[in-house]
């Protein structure tokens, strides 16, 4: 089979030990134009070694975390030993907040329920694609809650560079889950200002992606939720 595809399309393997949620993803989004599922997988073993001979033609991969034989975690370790450069988006029914840490650590980009509307889902996967992260409100609420008295241990400047007004505004809206555009609206600035911004944000948090920005920020207690 031709790996050629539509450039329209973004490529998605799925990683679930359960068959039934892995049917039921690839009809939802079977709905979205712009979504192909190239393969799936049904533990972290499976999944390593299609992508070990594949990978070049997957833009992303949802992955869950509990599977038998290699774990999410492990998948994420393997990929990053091997300098795997796919993005993964973490999907997960409970609220573990130890494991969406250590996934988060093994360089997991984000993460939503697997009851999500296609809608964010389809967001989340472009948005990740394009250099992003996904963060899911509802869950990243839970993850404070189980940060208290939890040290994550994130790559991270022990004391980081203050924030400025305006930065920790930007910040809680990275939290809330907007993207890089929709914050630009909402301040009326320019998308390039804000990316600018964001990424400023995380050098001096010491972090290497947005998701770690915002569990950093919770962590030093910056930023976090009503």
């Amino acid at each position: 089979m031709s790996t050629l595809h539509s450039p329209e399309k973004h490529r998605v393997m799925l990683v679930d030990d359960q068959k039934l949620i892995r049917q039921g993803l690839a009809s939802l989004l079977s709905l979205s134009a712009h979504i192909e599922v190239a393969h799936e997988a049904a533990d972290g073993e499976e999944a390593l070694a299609w992508i070990k001979a594949h990978g070049s033609d997957t833009d992303i991969i949802l992955l869950d975390l509990r599977m038998p034989k290699m774990n999410g975690i492990q998948l994420l370790q393997a990929m990053r030993a091997e300098n795997i450069k796919i993005p993964v988006l973490i999907l997960t029914t409970f609220d573990d907040h130890n494991m969406l840490l250590e996934a988060l650590k093994a360089g997991a980009r984000g993460y939503l329920l697997k009851d999500v509307e296609l809608e964010m889902l389809v967001s989340g996967i472009e948005r990740i694609v394009a250099g992003e992260s996904m963060i899911q409100p509802t869950i990243t609420t839970s993850l404070l809650n189980g940060l208290q008295g939890l040290h994550s241990e994130f790559e991270a400047f022990a004391a980081p560079e203050a924030l400025s007004a305006k930065e920790l505004e930007i910040l809680r809206l990275i939290a809330a889950g907007c993207s890089n555009k929709e914050i630009a609206d909402a301040l009326f600035k320019s998308e390039g200002t804000v990316k600018n911004q964001v990424s400023a944000i995380m050098a001096k948090l010491g972090v290497r992606d947005r998701t770690r920005a915002v569990l950093r920020a919770i962590e030093l207690g910056l930023i976090g939720f009503c």
